[in-house]
């Protein structure tokens, strides 16, 4: 099996700083990694270059195919980016942000719909701008963005912030379904406890490299 994601000796740079200083990683489709370490180990500079949003200073990086240090756009399309940011206009409404995101994947505004409603998002919520909802309502909001989107590879840093426990649960499920239809999803948590259940394999990042590799109980292509 091929990889999805195949970093090799990735340097990466933030100002002077390595932030990445030498990363060989390798992803397959379908899998559910867990990105752990320390703050300001690299995860989400690593979540990045997966992106396409941060570019290499040397090493190797391709993802879906394409070789991200000769055209780090190529991937945009194909891949679900949720970080600290939420990526929403907070002067825009929940249904407008929604519709936004839909037409720019080439997605049905029905497609929004459906993802808010898988999100629990109420519709007494919809009209209203993103900068009045809650931080959970807003994460909910900007994880309905992503999947309506039905990227093929799932990038999230530290992905259940914000939500209450019912919405931890929630995410842990998107996660599951999108691995059991063919997606890879490549997260960051510090909620080990948590992550590990749902992972079926985890790396630890320090200092910009990758320090360990360990599989877990889980199954690929198992029920967590």
């Amino acid at each position: 099996m091929s990889a999805l994601v195949h970093l090799r000796s990735a340097v990466a740079l933030i100002g002077r700083f390595p932030a990445l200083a030498g990363v060989d990683l390798d992803v397959y489709p379908g899998e559910i990694l867990l990105l752990q370490g320390p703050n300001g180990a690299g995860k989400t500079t690593l979540l990045g270059v997966c992106a396409g949003l941060i570019g290499l200073t040397s090493g190797q990086a391709v993802v879906l195919g394409e070789d991200l240090t000769a055209n780090p756009r190529a991937v945009r399309r194909r891949v679900g980016l949720l970080g600290h940011d939420s990526f929403l206009y907070q002067d825009l409404s929940v249904v407008e942000n929604l519709d936004f995101w839909s037409r720019a994947a080439a997605a049905t505004v029905q497609d929004g719909r459906a993802a808010l409603e898988r999100l629990g998002v109420s519709s007494r919520l919809f009209d209203l701008p993103v900068y009045s909802l809650s931080a959970g309502q807003r994460r909910r909001v900007s994880f309905a963005a992503m999947i309506c989107r039905r990227p093929e590879l799932w990038l999230l840093d530290e992905p259940h912030a914000g939500l209450d426990s019912s919405g931890r649960d929630l995410v842990d499920g998107l996660m599951a379904e999108a691995s059991a239809s063919g997606a890879t999803v490549l997260f960051a948590s510090h909620e080990l406890d948590r992550a590990e259940h749902i992972a079926h394999r985890s790396v630890t990042i320090s200092g910009g490299v990758i320090i360990a590799d360990s599989p877990r109980a889980t199954e690929l292509g198992s029920e967590p």
